[in-house]
């Protein structure tokens, strides 16, 4: 998770990120668990069944009719979850590619995992500093719908890392973790699609990842932190080779963390690649901007929302 200070002069042509999409068999029971836990609200007006339009524009016409709720953090950050209605199709978290999990900056991570100690999320990463520096502090956990989220805590500033304050407890969205079987296709298809810069390959422990493959603990994986506009990053990480394509049920989102949408300047030249028709809404997190959906190098679901203004 590294990024150069010359690659931070350039701007990407995507981010931040606005919303992170997880299909759940109950989305109403996962959205009890975040308002509890992690201190998200509610966004007035937003829940309710995913429309044929937007099921459409995902390629994913199962999906229409679906329940749907969107969360966003106690201070408004521009970013929200949204859990929709989907099947879990034994899912296993950490063991197939594409989008594996949403990092959230955090105030004090250490406070959190007191908190999260007797909570329904499973703590599979417990705090610790990153091997690479002391200022990064992180833990991690797993929700029951199986979808992994990474609590980070910055101590101090890096000067490599363009990163958002956060303004609660447990704030925003600012890294995605996209797991392939080829981390060389996954950062060339972002810095040649969106500008992304190129971002160093660097060896670190994953734990959880190692742990959820039955690989030894200190295992080293290559991953490459892809700095994004916004205060944003995807980390593209190297997945093992007993890691799989995974499941989806016919016409359905995939299971767990499903979609990842960013902000982009302009829809124009990516209009060729959508899998389905332009979306629009004047709920969040389009806010009566279009948008489209395209598939990545691992398969993931990536949502464009053209930036107004």
């Amino acid at each position: 998770m590294s990024a150069s200070a010359e690659h931070a002069m350039s701007t990407p042509d995507l981010g931040p990120i606005r919303c992170v999409t997880v299909t759940a068999e109950d989305p109403d029971a996962l959205a009890a668990l975040y308002r509890e836990w992690l201190d998200y609200r509610d966004v007035p007006g937003s829940d309710g069944p995913v429309s044929q339009a937007l099921a459409e524009s995902w390629a994913a016409p199962a999906q229409a009719g679906a329940r749907s709720i969107l969360l966003t953090p106690a201070h408004d950050s521009g970013y929200w979850f949204r859990f929709v209605a989907g099947p879990s199709d034994d899912y296993r978290a950490l063991t197939t590619w594409g989008w594996n999990a949403t990092e959230l900056i955090v105030q004090d991570v250490d406070d959190l995992a007191a908190r999260l100690a007797d909570s329904p999320f499973r703590i599979i990463g417990p705090p610790e500093d990153l091997s690479f520096t002391d200022a990064i502090r992180a833990m991690q956990i797993e929700g029951p719908a199986g979808e992994v989220v990474y609590l980070t805590q910055f101590k101090r500033r890096l000067e490599e890392f363009d990163t958002p304050e956060p303004l609660c407890p447990v704030d925003r969205c600012f890294i995605v973790i996209l797991g392939g079987p080829d981390l060389s296709a996954l950062r060339q298809f972002y810095q040649s699609r969106f500008a992304v810069p190129e971002a160093p390959v660097m060896p670190v422990k994953i734990t959880v990842l190692s742990e959820a493959l039955g690989l030894p603990a200190d295992q080293l994986h290559e991953l490459s932190a892809l700095p994004l506009a916004g205060q944003s990053f995807i980390e593209a990480d190297q997945y093992p080779a007993q890691t799989v394509a995974r499941t989806v049920p016919t016409g359905s989102l995939p299971p767990a963390m499903a979609i990842v949408s960013f902000e982009v300047p302009d829809l124009s030249a990516h209009l060729s690649s959508a899998i389905g028709p332009i979306y629009t809404s004047e709920l969040p997190p389009y806010r009566g901007a279009r948008a489209m959906t395209l598939r990545g190098a691992a398969g993931e679901l990536i949502e464009l929302i053209e930036r107004s203004g």
